[in-house]
């Protein structure tokens, strides 16, 4: 019976007020941390989607963090409630490439940290972090960034195949190699890092993927301006 009243007390009690200044500061710090690892992400990420649209996202992302956690980290009844609540929340948004799931982990670490009060380790792993990718940056400047990129994306029918798509660039590019491919029942794209030796060989190519019909969408992209 003691058992049972202890653990029903343990339950129900309230959570301790949390210092409106120590969580004003935590939620300014991540906030500055989050904004820095965009910087970072834009001016040295290597994705193919756009940085920017992605990197937006990250000061929401770890504030939003922050805050949870520095809600329910004192009460165990907030923190089950809030395995429930996530156990029926769906994320939808695809993550295409491994890079952005990365950054979007630091993120999460950052507000993670800064919510739990671990302001001093938060930080120093955050410096650590962000030199080892400026490190990274300096020591392989360009990456894949030197090459054109290829997005080819149809929707409709009929189908069109990967093997279409490659087999017509072969023939107009100096180099060709897949670096992304996405398929559904409705949508299909592609996208290659290519090289022509002119702008004939780029147009020939273009209208020979146009031939499949005006539901192909063609871009020829510099992976350093998606930033």
């Amino acid at each position: 019976m003691n058992k049972t009243q202890t653990f029903q007390e343990f339950m129900t009690v309230n959570a301790p007020m949390i210092p409106i200044w120590g969580f004003v500061l935590n939620l300014f710090l991540a906030a500055l941390c989050c904004y820095v690892l965009s910087v970072m992400y834009m001016r040295f990420g290597r994705s193919l989607s756009n940085r920017a649209s992605l990197a937006r996202n990250f000061i929401i992302v770890g504030a939003t963090t922050m805050l949870i956690i520095s809600i329910v980290k004192s009460s165990l009844a907030l923190s089950l409630g809030l395995v429930g609540a996530l156990s029926i929340v769906r994320f939808r948004t695809a993550i295409k490439e491994p890079e952005e799931l990365a950054y979007l982990f630091i993120t999460i670490a950052v507000g993670l940290g800064f919510g739990a009060g671990q302001r001093l380790v938060t930080v120093l792993g955050f410096v650590v972090i962000m030199v080892l990718i400026a490190f990274r940056g300096v020591l392989d400047p360009k990456g894949d960034h030197s090459s054109l990129y290829l997005i080819v994306s149809h929707r409709g029918s009929p189908k069109l195949t990967l093997e279409d798509i490659t087999e017509t660039l072969r023939q107009f590019c100096m180099s060709l190699s897949l670096k992304r491919f996405d398929e559904s029942a409705e949508l299909l794209e592609a996208a290659y890092r290519v090289s022509f030796s002119d702008y004939g060989q780029l147009e020939s190519a273009k209208n020979a993927l146009r031939r499949f019909g005006d539901s192909v969408q063609v871009s020829f992209v510099d992976n350093e301006e998606l930033a």
